[in-house]
């Protein structure tokens, strides 16, 4: 069985966590919260999420990790058939990370942990995200998955990413910049899914045992 090692607040963790469950392939999950306990398990640099493969072979990176599991476990794709059609969702997928959550990483540590940012920082990051979301805007369909009629990895990016980049952009500017797209019906609908439910449930178990750890109530 594939063990998946990380923590539930991570998005990038979550991302690994939904195409398990959505492919159907069993996993079992080891909750890591340091760089040092993560490089005891495998990870090279003490990053996560990573997984342990049923082979028992270290495999990091959440993106990699994906490609993997398509490989590995083809029975149910969340990939098309069509290479041209399989790239366009892998392209929107790395779209979303580069343009759309990279710059609002930028944001984090004001928005959710208590930090202060320069003025600097968030002009670029806000021009950045514009540009971004003018783009992401062109190429998500939104029909109603992110990539088109069917789930696929790029919607295992767009619903662990997408409310990151509103709640940062409304908490720095006072604005959500995916207010003018569909992203808020779409993370509604997509919450709905049963796989969704108990990433959400997890995320909140986790984040409050975090937060109970650290002494804050």
């Amino acid at each position: 069985m594939i063990t998946l090692y990380g923590f539930a607040v991570s998005n990038y963790y979550n991302r690994v966590k939904l195409a398990l469950m959505e492919k159907g392939i069993p996993f079992a999950e080891e909750l890591i919260y340091t760089a040092k306990d993560a490089m005891k398990h495998g990870s090279p640099i003490g990053k996560i999420p990573f997984i342990k493969t049923e082979e028992g072979q270290i495999l990091s990176e959440s993106a990699v990790i994906l490609e993997y599991l398509e490989d590995r476990y083809p029975e149910k794709p969340l990939l098309p058939t069509d290479p041209y059609a399989a790239a366009k969702v892998q392209e929107l997928a790395t779209f979303i990370d580069l343009y759309l959550e990279l710059p609002a990483r930028e944001l984090y540590m004001e928005a959710f942990f208590g930090g202060k940012l320069s003025d600097e920082v968030k002009a670029t990051a806000e021009a950045r995200l514009k540009r971004g979301i003018a783009g992401f805007a062109k190429i998500a369909s939104f029909s109603p998955y992110v990539a088109g009629e069917n789930f696929t990895l790029a919607d295992c990016a767009a619903i662990v990413h997408l409310p990151l980049v509103s709640l940062a952009t409304m908490r720095i500017y006072g604005k959500d910049f995916l207010a003018d797209t569909p992203a808020r019906v779409y993370v509604k609908t997509m919450n709905q899914m049963p796989s969704m439910q108990k990433i959400n449930a997890d995320r909140k178990a986790n984040q409050d045992f975090m937060l109970s750890v650290r002494g804050v109530k």
